[in-house]
Order: structure tokens, then sequence, then C-alpha cells
């Protein structure tokens, strides 16, 4: 992002977004008519892409219970969080302990005021609206420092984010990550997951298709070997990088993906 640059607090409902295109997958009603249009196209070439999306959802929420349930997080730091939906980040930490704090991080003017609204009676939880690749200001801002002690372990969430971000040497993931580690104590977790394919086509239609829509507002699809280099130096957690429904499942009955063109891919890390 430009330094500088201001994000915009009017909700555009003439051109998709990332958000809003999740929230249509994952059932929910905060989308608009563009935003499932924009759905239609994409499925036509990825049609798995709702199943992937469940099971990001999934992921997502056992990461949150392990981490807090199993290894005692009570901070979580939630970037490019998505619209609110049902089972969020804090409802489930929070199940484990009520004291638990979490911080949403989104761009998108629509997650702000959707998600102040959800949250409005509890003092624990917070939305700011920010680019993920605005380390400093997300570290600094009022209600980050007003719930995350740094000086104790945080589990930060980039889950299914940074394929909207594209490759830079100061602000690709890879830069982005290393920014946040700096800022852990040892502890300390990091969940990241994205969009891969190793289907060269399927890759660069995706990139452009969603880059074209969003209007710029897209990084690219990657590889698994991509992912596997942010969490260079960690302490990877079983069972490892994996297509997300493969991690950890509750059970065995989960929804499979009728084709893999691409997946969701990742795990969680902790920092030595």
């Amino acid at each position: 992002m430009e330094p500088g640059k201001r994000l915009s607090t009017k909700i555009d409902a003439t051109v998709p977004t990332a958000a809003r295109m999740y929230d249509h997958y994952l059932g929910g009603k905060d989308n608009y008519a563009v935003d499932r249009a924009a759905c239609e196209e994409l499925d036509k070439v990825v049609p798995s892409t709702r199943v992937l999306a469940l099971n990001n959802r999934r992921f997502l929420q056992r990461v949150v219970g392990r981490l807090a349930g199993e290894y005692g997080m009570r901070q979580f730091l939630d970037h490019g969080s998505g619209l609110p939906t049902q089972n969020n980040v804090h409802q489930v930490a929070q199940r484990v302990d009520p004291e638990s704090r979490v911080v949403y991080v989104d761009n998108d003017p629509m997650v702000l005021v959707h998600g102040r609204a959800l949250l409005d009676q509890n003092d624990r939880t917070a939305v700011i609206q920010a680019d993920l690749r605005e380390t400093e200001e997300i570290f600094s801002h009022p209600d980050t420092k007003r719930l995350i002690d740094f000086s104790q372990p945080v589990a930060v969430l980039f889950n299914s984010v940074f394929h909207c971000i594209p490759d830079s040497e100061s602000d690709g993931p890879l830069a982005v990550v290393r920014r946040v580690t700096e800022r852990l104590v040892p502890g300390s977790c990091l969940v990241m997951c994205q969009l891969v394919s190793e289907d060269a086509e399927v890759r660069d239609f995706v990139t452009s298709f969603m880059d074209q829509a969003t209007q710029g507002h897209w990084g690219r699809v990657r590889q698994e070997k991509d992912v596997a280099e942010w969490f260079d130096g960690m302490e990877i957690l079983e069972p490892g990088l994996v297509e997300v429904s493969t991690w950890r499942p509750d059970n065995e009955v989960v929804p499979r993906q009728a084709t893999l063109e691409w997946i969701e891919f990742g795990g969680v890390a902790r920092i030595r």
C-alpha cells in the first residue's frame, strides 16, 4: 500500500470485494449482486470454490479452538478477518476462556460497520480498519494496545488473505511475516494459509480474473513452495503444511472438494 494513503470508508456496491465474495460462499447475506456475479464467473473455471471456502472457515475455527484450548493462547490478532459470520474467532476463543482478547483487522469498510455492530457489547474484542501490510499502524492502534499485551504470546492470523496482496520486497507476504514476527515473543503462533495451485493455467486465470474484478485489490494465486517460505525459522505444528481440511479434523465427515484445481494450503507455526 502506498505510504500515507487513506483507506476508503465508503461501501462501493459496484465493485466486488474478496470479503463479500467469501461471505457469499459461506451462505452469508452481507454481499451484493456484483459479488454474487463474480462468484458465478469464478465457479465456471474453479467450481470447487464454495467447498474450499467452507473448509477454510472450519479450519480457522479448529485452529482457534486448539490454540486456546491446548496451547493456552488468550490473545488473537486476526488480519483480513472478513465479514462476521457464525463461530467467529472471538466466540471460539471466549468459549474456552471468556477473558480471551481479539483484534480483527480488515480494509473493507463493510467489515468495519458490521463488525463493530456485532461487537458493541464485547469489550474484549475490537475491529480496526487497516491494510494488513500496515504492521506499525496495526500494532500501535489504540484498540490493539488496549487489548493485546505483546510481552505475552499472541496468536497472529493470516487466514486465506495473503493472495489478496501482490509480491513486493517491502510489502509482500514474506516481508509482512518478518515484520510481524519481529514484534512477537517466543511462544507466539502464526496461522497462515492461502489459495494455491500447481496448475499454471489456473493460477494465471484466477489471478487475472480477481485482479480485474476487484479493480486491483488482489495479489496472486501461489504455489505450495511459496507458502512454505513464510514459515522458515518457525516450529511448524503437526500435521505440518497441508490442505486445510486435513489439519487436525474433528472427524472424517468433512465436505470434499469434487475437483482440486486449487486448494487452501497452510498451517500453524510457533515462534521459538
